[in-house]
C-alpha cells in the first residue's frame, strides 16, 4: 500500500459477498478454471479482460444508517435479506419490475451461492435506490428498505483513464495509488460509477489476471459478449508488469499484483469504483 501507511485491517463494516440479477451466471471474464467459493473470495472465470501481454423496517428504522449520518468518504452497501428481492422502477410502482434470487449461483453450480449486494445511491422513507449490475451501465432500481441490510463501507476507488492511475481511499485518505493498464482504443474501459460485485482468486496466479480480481458492475460498451459471458469489466492483477501504464486490455483494469493481493484482504463488495476520463 502507500509508502509510510500501514495496511488497514480487513473491514468489519461491509460484507465480502456478491450481487447478481440472475440465479445462474456464466463466467464473466476470461477462463480462470473451475469456480471455487472460498468464503471471502471466489475462484471463477471472468469476461472480456484479455489483450496485450500475456426483521421489519419499522423495528430497525432507528438503527438504520443513512448517507447523512456517515463519516466523509463512506458509502452504504445493501445486501438482500430474503430468498428473493423485488426491484422496482420507482417507489410508487405497484409491483416490482423484476425479482432477483438471493443468492445467485455462480456458473450454475449449487455449491457456489453468492449473496446479492448493491451500492446504495439514495434513501427515502421505506425505500432504497441501488445501483445495478445490469446493462446499460449506470442502471438503477428501488428496493424496499425492509428487504435489505445496509452496511457502511469506508473504502472507494477511483481510476483515472487519462493518467492510467488507480487510487484507493479509506474515508478521505488515499491509501494506495499506482499505475494501471486499461482498455485498448477498440475496447475502451467504460467511464462511470460502478461497484465491486465479486472477488475472485485465480487458481493460477501467473495468468493475465494475476492472483486476484474484483468483478465490477460495469460492462464493456464495445463488446456485448466475451468468451460466452456478458463482457463484464474487472479490476485485477497481471502477468506482465510492463503493460501497466498502457492501453492494451479488452476493457478491464490491470494493476500491481502485490497491491491487488493486499486490497483483496480489505475491500468489501459493494465498494464504489469511479472510472473517469
Amino acid at each position: 500500500m502507500k509508502k509510510g501507511r500501514a495496511v488497514p485491517e480487513a473491514s468489519k463494516t461491509a460484507t465480502r459477498s456478491d450481487a447478481r440479477p440472475d440465479r445462474t451466471r456464466n463466467r464473466a471474464l476470461l477462463g480462470l478454471g473451475r469456480a471455487v467459493v472460498l468464503g471471502v473470495a471466489v475462484i471463477v472465470g471472468f469476461v472480456g479482460c484479455g489483450g496485450g501481454g500475456g426483521n421489519s423496517g419499522k423495528a430497525n428504522r432507528a438503527k438504520t444508517p443513512t448517507a447523512t449520518s456517515l463519516p466523509a468518504g463512506y458509502t452504504l452497501a445493501a445486501q438482500a435479506k430474503g430468498p428473493e428481492l423485488g426491484i422496482y422502477d420507482n417507489p410508487s410502482a405497484p409491483a416490482p419490475a423484476k425479482t432477483v434470487p438471493n443468492p445467485w449461483l455462480l456458473n450454475n453450480e449449487a455449491d457456489k451461492q453468492i449473496p446479492q449486494v448493491f451500492l446504495v445511491e439514495e434513501q427515502r422513507p421505506d425505500w432504497v435506490k441501488v445501483l445495478l449490475a445490469d446493462r446499460p451501465n449506470g442502471s438503477t432500481g428501488w428496493v424496499r428498505a425492509s428487504d435489505v441490510q445496509l452496511t457502511p463501507n469506508p473504502y472507494h476507488m477511483q481510476v483515472r483513464l487519462g493518467d492510467h492511475k488507480i487510487t484507493v481511499f479509506q474515508g478521505t485518505n488515499s491509501i494506495y495509488e499506482g499505475q494501471v493498464a486499461i482498455g485498448a482504443s477498440a475496447t475502451p474501459t467504460p467511464p462511470g460509477k460502478y461497484y465491486t460485485r465479486i472477488l475472485i482468486q485465480a487458481p493460477d496466479p501467473n495468468t493475465v489476471y494475476g492472483p486476484f480480481a474484483y468483478g465490477l458492475s460495469a460492462h464493456s460498451e464495445a463488446l456485448n459478449e466475451y468468451n460466452g459471458g456478458d463482457a463484464e469489466v474487472g479490476v485485477h492483477g497481471n502477468n506482465d508488469a510492463s503493460v501497466l501504464g498502457k492501453s492494451v486490455t479488452h476493457g478491464c483494469i490491470r494493476m500491481d499484483n502485490d497491491e491487488i493481493t493486499k486490497l483483496s484482504k480489505v475491500l468489501p463488495l459493494g465498494t464504489p469504483v469511479e472510472i473517469v476520463n
